[in-house]
């Protein structure tokens, strides 16, 4: 088992949990109030713009070009590709970014990206900056997959688009070259590194349990 199978093993529990959160379960089986989802979707943008720093910090901190390609490729992913998805709802919903951009992160989305940003930030190196924004994109294809073949009638739900993305082959590959990169760099990590990365991998793990719970909510401020 790999190093990367091996932070997914640890997190998969998590990633459970995840999935049987209200907020999902009431997304498969289309009784989620499309007011939460409005404002997970402004949860989701402010979030992105801090997840994109992670990626900052991993080009500032970068060895080579391979490197910088690699971050070059997932700040493309979320500023076209996912971006795409997000706009779609944001226009359903009558929302701009200029004005979501002033609204303040919830304190469950705080704690989740200052986690990233300490990782992140505190190395400056691919194996950090990778396990901090690995469960995203992971948890997202495991979780969206697994809803699709246990509620496959989500796709006919105002949910079907958001959801079908992230069980795409597109993303599939996509999530395959990143943790290909990631795995790449974390190869002869020290032992006490491996136990730090698979640490991080799971704190951020546990943090997209807790975004998953905030969703359930909806924002009183849009």
């Amino acid at each position: 088992m790999n190093f990367v199978e091996t932070c997914v093993k640890d997190s998969l529990p998590v990633w459970k949990e995840c999935l049987e959160s209200e907020f999902l379960r009431k997304m498969a089986d289309g009784s989620l109030e499309e007011e939460c989802f409005k404002g997970y979707i402004v949860d989701d943008s402010l979030y992105l713009r801090e997840y994109a720093r992670v990626f900052a910090w991993g080009i500032l901190g970068a060895e080579n070009m391979e490197e910088i390609r690699a971050y070059y490729s997932l700040l493309s992913f979320v500023n076209e590709s996912e971006d795409s998805t997000r706009r779609y709802y944001l226009e359903r919903y009558g929302l701009e970014d200029a004005d979501i951009q002033r609204l303040p992160l919830r304190p469950q989305n705080r704690a989740y990206v200052e986690e990233m940003h300490r990782a992140a930030g505190n190395s400056r190196q691919a194996p950090e900056c990778m396990m901090a924004s690995l469960p995203c994109m992971l948890s997202y294809g495991w979780i969206f997959k697994e809803m699709l073949k246990r509620d496959p009638q989500v796709k006919d739900t105002v949910y079907g688009r958001f959801v079908s993305d992230y069980a795409g082959k597109d993303y599939e590959r996509l999530c395959r070259e990143w943790t290909d990169f990631a795995e790449k760099v974390c190869g002869g990590l020290s032992e006490e590194r491996k136990r730090r990365c698979l640490s991080i991998f799971r704190a951020c793990s546990e943090h997209e349990k807790h975004f998953w719970e905030m969703s359930a909510v909806p924002r009183e401020d849009i």
